[in-house]
């Protein structure tokens, strides 16, 4: 894969990249077509990557399905997969780690210890092997976003981080590998998520701006189905992710949720511009 992303780097084209965990659903895919639309060649990665899960999270259990992957990346148009062994990216001996501090501790890090570390590292790694032009990563794992942004501007990263929008089941639920999971009646469950930040959303846009009002809400909405159980419910500014009190300038709702034995997660993005509110699910 180096002497790919050497070889294009020489001749001038502008590599994309778009890294995963596979299970591949549309939003991937829609990754990759914003990634196809600006670069060539596009190069996609599928590693399931064991340092970002904890104890007794489901690594094992995590869905691989590397063939149908494959094929899907293939009839997309995908120039390059590299699905490398762990032992590739943590040889033995691997030491090196990277911890990108006042954003990794919160939220998703706060519940998850190490989560980030791991998640930085390998991306991290991901950039160096394939020198990409672009990567592209999606808004629905939106600390996530903030952190590898973070990153890639604090290292002098020769790759811009591109975030997509979140792609949407019709009703509302977001796309994620981990939907697999959900029984029949979980999956119906978990369209309390959208629920919970499409009335925030409706909030915000007659007017309310207090986010402790707001948090209330989304609490009130997740306590109405029986299958929810709350790990956090937050409105926090997009860059710092600290928590605020007004909803002003860029800011993140963020919600964590249990559904049976599935954890989900999912985001409404609240941008000020022009002097007016504008929200994006």
């Amino acid at each position: 894969m180096k002497q790919v992303a050497r070889q294009t780097r020489a001749e001038g084209r502008m590599t994309g990249f778009v890294p995963t965990m596979g299970a591949l659903h549309a939003g991937h895919m829609s990754l990759v077509r914003a990634a196809l639309a600006e670069c060539q060649p596009v190069i996609a990665s599928i590693f399931v990557n064991p340092a970002q899960f904890g104890p007794g999270e489901d690594f094992q259990k995590y869905p691989r399905t590397l063939e149908a992957d494959s094929k899907k990346l293939e009839d997309a148009g995908v120039d390059y997969l590299f699905a490398p062994e762990a032992s590739e990216i943590y040889p033995p001996g691997f030491r090196t780690w990277v911890n990108v501090e006042g954003l990794s501790e919160r939220l998703e890090g706060k519940v998850r210890p190490g989560h980030f570390r791991g998640v930085a590292t390998v991306v991290l790694k991901l950039l160096e092997i394939v020198q990409p032009r672009k990567a592209f990563f999606g808004r629905k794992d939106a600390q996530q976003a903030r952190i590898i942004r973070q990153m890639a501007r604090d290292l002098h990263l020769d790759s811009e981080i591109v975030v997509g929008p979140i792609v949407r089941e019709p009703d509302g639920l977001a796309m994620s590998s981990r939907n697999a999971y959900l029984k029949p009646g979980e999956r119906r469950a978990a369209t309390i998520l959208f629920r919970a930040l499409d009335g925030a959303r409706a909030s915000i846009s007659r007017g309310e701006r207090d986010a402790l009002r707001l948090r209330a809400a989304m609490r009130e909405m997740l306590r109405t189905e029986p299958l929810a159980e709350p790990e956090y419910v937050e409105l926090v500014d997009a860059e710092t992710l600290e928590s605020v009190t007004r909803v002003r300038g860029a800011c993140l709702a963020l919600l964590a949720v249990r559904i049976g034995a599935t954890r989900l997660i999912d985001n409404l993005l609240i941008e000020e511009r022009e002097g007016a509110f504008h929200t994006t699910l």
